[in-house]
């Protein structure tokens, strides 16, 4: 279920969010979870972590494609288009489209 949508705190967010990256924000983008175990722990650490700049990190969210694949948000299952917001209940960021994480799923 999606995020309650709040248009002044999703710009506020987006900013904030934007500003960690470009400031060279160190994220674990590996070992990304090949497993459902894997997946569902990452998503457990996401929901112990309480600020937004850890769940960035456990996330591993970078703001360019990632992997030999390169993907991208845009991409993945739980990528809102029409908000550009990553859906997934642990994090439930504003992301770019061009932008991926280590929960990334098809």
């Amino acid at each position: 279920m999606a995020t309650p949508r709040n248009p002044d705190r999703d710009a506020e967010l987006r900013a904030a969010v934007t500003r960690l990256l470009r400031e060279g924000l160190a994220t674990h983008t590996e070992p990304a979870p090949e497993t459902a175990h894997a997946h569902a722990a990452l998503l457990a650490e996401l929901a112990a972590a309480s600020a937004p700049r850890d769940k960035l990190v456990l996330a591993g969210v970078v703001a360019r494609p990632h992997g030999p694949d390169r993907r991208r948000c845009m991409e993945c299952m739980y990528f809102l288009v029409h908000r550009s917001w990553c859906d997934v209940p642990e994090l439930a960021i504003p992301v770019e489209p061009n932008w991926w994480c280590r929960l990334w799923r098809i």
